[in-house]
């Protein structure tokens, strides 16, 4: 990595918010504070609140300005429709309950209710059979109501009570500013910007979708807390009725929580309930909250998208029933999130624990942690009838068009909520601010040693900072504060327990403690450099091999298929820019190039290698890569740097799949026997076969054995029919897994798995951008020890699958029996 030049001008970057008491001041983009003395105030958007020990009588000032509502506090005009008045939750639920695509619902679920008993008989014969079909039918759709109605009272957020708005946001700044000391902080331009869209948004009456990344429950917090004060009127937040405990899930629904169920399931009346509301949110300009990922990401970086309440949304301004909506992409970062010791434990196999009020308390803000900030960032709002114009005419080759009421195909639909939902996701990797403990967190865990001085910490980190902003990313703002200062206030947020010091020597040592809870941090800056890391872990299989600069050299068509296969198989891992793939290859050879990493051969334009056009090395111009003079001079940092990012990841990839080798079946199986092994036992298993290897040295990442990057390693298994997953709706029968037949591979005549075939292949192929490491030097090592490990855990999950068959078996002609039995009974009482 070349040294930062300390006399740099810093980097241009948005400002934070400053807010003292009542007084708000918004600095000019590109403002950068003049260094101050360390105990100066952050500047952040909510001020620390005032404590009864330390200052009883500013305690009680500030209560009584809430209670009150003097000033902001008041919440009187809100940039937005009305909220927060008495009969709120009523006018909502009687809203709702008219909205003519429920009505429709509940007409045929009971016009459907009527055939069925009138098909079993139930509904008697003669000329009263109509006369009785619509008395059912009037007394069906009463019942329905009644269960929507109460379905609705329980799902809707209660916009009710200011005074209790008032005390909400107080209780909730005094528990945030607790845990993060630091408070929250916006950037000055993106929040001018959200409330100039607001208001022409509330003059037309569009709601703003806020989709925001999850990573915390503070989420939920934070951008509450913000549009509280800013006077922009609260979102309806979407939230699983996991959360609805005692007393804090009535708090939560008052605050803003639309409680939803995690599975619909068959429930077409729920589904119908859950779209009515959403109908009729939109269709008044009652903004929204919907987390794009769904749950809160266990491992630091974006999941995919869910679709879920995307697609009802997306369906409102589609159908023409809205007419239209405004799209908030969110990023929300921290220094420190309160929930990764728990995440942890998760992906480590754990169960996760029932939220209750105790653990969610103990877990926060009450405990007056130091977890450093909040840093939330706005992308550009933008119109969802707009978006969808554009995809429509980016396939019909034509201009944009405003019809929207055709939804098309289904699977034109699919596309159009893909293009959505990622669209979103890149939008927030825009906006991302990189925290000080990401940085820290990123450089300790993409070193080949055990620690790192302070000096080369500090060079790390601005290197990496420097990166970041190359690559278009943001570092936090910090107000001019030296290196030396962050990387210290990273430090004391990230703790002892994550990283360690070693102070009695020459220099004083960091080094990384849990880099399993680390690599949560690590996470958050591996989208930036996603590309440049899959062209280096491509590279690597020809650099692992040693020997000379030549010897390492690969061809640009070699490289070309394994960065085709990489971003193959992590197409669920990570979001890759629109462009395509071979101009994305193109144009990060040219910026490893230009940072003197790599070397780039060209052919002569005299002397063409061929005529094809169609070959990707024709097209690039580049004949072969490797790595340059000055990086090979500084050790490979730079190239080994990228490599690090991938490598678990590679890992995680390459465990399941060495795993599904084990699912060959037993030598004495029948050969049309077709046994399925329950999915989620099959799971737990690969988990434990990983923790092995890691403990016996043939893997070189603990966190490859994480839950989360392993079942997205099998979801790709299973969409390329190496697997072939039963679901099961039912939830006492388990999902169960099987080999697809033509992925099997055969076993040898000492009844040992042999190591070739397809499924072999395709593992061999991730193997080669593995991390090299000790007993790792061959495939002999994996084709005996490995395979000899997965085998024997395989067996015992066939072992196991044919207990289970055997005792339902055993059931089942219980079953059997008892029905014999009941019915001899019967026909004897008939007798």
């Amino acid at each position: 990595m070349p040294p930062t030049d300390p006399e740099a001008p810093p980097q241009p970057s948005a400002p934070d918010l400053e807010i003292l008491g009542d007084q708000v001041t918004i600095h000019p983009g590109g403002y950068v504070e003049p260094p101050t003395q360390d105990d100066a105030p952050e500047r952040n958007l909510v001020e620390h609140m005032a404590r009864f020990r330390e200052s009883p009588l500013d305690f009680l000032r500030e209560v009584s300005l809430h209670v009150s509502g003097t000033g902001w506090r008041a919440y009187d005009e809100v940039i937005g429709q009305p909220i927060y008045y008495p009969g709120f939750s009523d006018n909502m639920k009687a809203a709702v309950m008219r909205t003519p695509m429920l009505q429709k619902r509940i007409e045929d679920l009971a016009d459907r209710r009527v055939a069925t008993e009138e098909k079993q008989g139930l509904l008697g014969g003669g000329s009263e059979t109509e006369e009785k079909k619509v008395l059912r039918k009037a007394e069906i759709v009463t019942s329905l109501h009644e269960v929507a109605t109460k379905l609705t009272d329980d799902m809707i957020c209660k916009f009710e009570s200011k005074r209790f708005i008032r005390g909400a946001y107080y209780l909730s700044t005094q528990l945030l500013t607790r845990a993060y000391h630091q408070g929250i902080h916006v950037s000055s331009e993106e929040v001018l910007r959200l409330r100039s869209v607001a208001e022409t948004a509330a003059k037309k009456k569009h709601s703003i979708i806020f989709l925001p990344c999850h990573r915390s429950h503070v989420d939920y917090v934070s951008l509450q807390l913000i549009c509280y004060r800013l006077g922009i009127a609260l979102p309806t937040v979407v939230a699983g009725d996991n959360l609805k405990m005692p007393v804090l899930g009535a708090f939560l629904q008052n605050a803003g929580a639309m409680w939803i169920r995690r599975s619909f399931g068959n429930d077409a009346l729920y589904t119908t309930l859950v779209q009515s509301y959403i109908d009729t949110l939109l269709q008044n300009g009652f903004n929204i909250e919907c987390f794009i990922e769904g749950g809160r990401s266990r491992t630091g970086k974006l999941l995919s998208p869910k679709f879920g309440i995307l697609s009802f949304l997306l369906d409102s301004v589609l159908s023409g029933r809205v007419e239209d909506a405004v799209i908030c992409p969110v990023s929300t970062q921290y220094d420190k999130v309160v929930e990764t010791e728990s995440y942890i434990s998760e992906l480590l196999g754990q169960p996760k624990p029932q939220e209750n009020l105790k653990d969610f308390l103990s877990a926060s803000s009450v405990l007056s942690l130091k977890l450093g900030r909040v840093d939330v960032r706005f992308h550009e709002p933008w119109s969802l009838r707009t978006f969808i114009a554009e995809q429509r005419s980016r396939v019909s080759g034509n201009r944009p068009s405003s019809g929207l009421s055709d939804p098309g195909s289904a699977e034109s639909r699919v596309r159009l909520l893909r293009a959505l939902g990622y669209k979103v996701l890149s939008n927030i990797n825009a906006v991302s601010v990189v925290m000080p403990t990401a940085l820290i967190g990123t450089v300790l865990l993409t070193l080949r040693g055990r620690g790192v001085g302070k000096s080369e910490l500090i060079r790390r980190v601005d290197w990496l900072s420097a990166r970041v902003h190359a690559k278009g990313g943001r570092v936090a703002h910090f107000a001019g504060a030296t290196t030396s200062v962050i990387i210290e206030r990273g430090l004391e947020v990230l703790g002892p327990e994550l990283v360690g010091t070693i102070d009695n020597l020459p220099e004083t040592t960091y080094y990384a403690v849990d880099r399993f809870q680390l690599s949560f941090y690590r996470n958050m800056t591996i989208h930036l450099f996603i590309a440049e890391a899959l062209v280096c872990a491509a590279m690597y299989t020809k650099v692992k091999q040693g020997g000379g600069p030549a010897n390492q050299r690969i061809s640009f068509d070699e490289l070309y298929e394994q960065v085709r296969f990489l971003s193959f198989i992590f197409r669920g891992e990570f979001i890759y820019p629109t462009a395509g793939l071979l101009p994305n290859l193109h144009r990060t050879l040219l910026g490893l190039e230009a940072d003197d990493v790599i070397t780039l051969t060209r052919p002569q334009p005299s002397n063409p290698r061929h005529d094809n056009q169609s070959d990707p090395a024709e097209l690039s111009g580049i004949s072969s890569i490797e790595l340059s003079i000055a990086e090979r001079n500084t050790g490979r940092e730079n190239f080994d740097f990228y490599n690090f990012l991938l490598w678990p990841f590679i890992e995680s990839t390459w465990l399941g799949a060495v795993a599904l080798m084990g699912l060959t079946p037993p030598p004495s199986t029948p050969t049309n026997d077709n046994t399925y092994l329950d999915l989620r036992q099959t799971s737990d298993t690969v988990q434990l076969f990983g923790k092995t290897l890691y403990h016996q040295g043939d893997l070189s990442y603990f966190e490859a054995v994480n839950k989360e990057t392993l079942r997205n390693a099998l979801q790709l298994f299973e969409e390329e029919g190496i697997i072939l997953v039963r679901k099961s709706q039912n939830r006492k029968t388990p999902s169960a897994v099987r080999l697809a037949p033509e992925w099997t591979p055969r076993r040898g005549s000492d009844g040992g798995i042999v190591a070739e075939g397809r499924l072999w292949d395709f593992t061999e192929k991730i193997a080669r951008s593995r991390r090299e490491g000790k007993n790792r030097r061959d495939g002999a090592t994996v084709s005996t020890r490995v395979l000899r490990l997965a085998d024997l855990v395989g067996r015992e999950l066939f072992a196991r699958a044919a207990v289970m068959e055997e005792e339902g078996g055993k059931k089942e002609e219980g079953r059997r029996k008892r029905g014999r039995r009941k019915s001899l009974g019967d026909g004897g009482a008939k007798l």
